[in-house]
């Protein structure tokens, strides 16, 4: 009998540009957890009926919304790819990407692993 966890594979990737199902929100993916990583506070924030699964990919992104830009932890469940192509204008993408190009960002030489 296996017991192992099945880890899901994430559907998007660095450097791509995702907005948020729900709100009103889009960002660059600069990095990506397996499953979730972030404080059981963090989670428990969230209202219970809106609070998504543990168990799937949670990315990274350089957000923006009308407001501001800022950087959120959103799990794949709630994100969509932006079909609109526009660039992201957080101040930190030029530091980490190049692009975009075709709609997706390039991670920089110097900041790959």
């Amino acid at each position: 009998m296996n017991l192992a966890p099945t880890v899901q594979t994430a559907r998007f990737a660095i450097g791509q540009i995702v907005r948020h199902r729900i709100f009103p929100f889009r960002g660059v993916i600069f990095d990506v957890d397996p499953e979730f990583d972030n404080t059981e506070e963090w989670y428990l924030s969230i209202p219970e009926e809106a609070r998504p699964r543990k168990d799937q990919p949670f990315y990274h992104l350089l957000a923006e919304n009308a407001e501001s830009e800022y950087v959120a932890y959103v799990s794949e469940q709630n994100l969509v790819l932006d079909e609109a192509h526009d660039p992201v204008l957080h101040p930190r993408v030029a530091e980490l990407f190049e692009g975009p190009f075709d709609g997706v960002y390039r991670l920089k030489q110097n900041r790959r692993n």
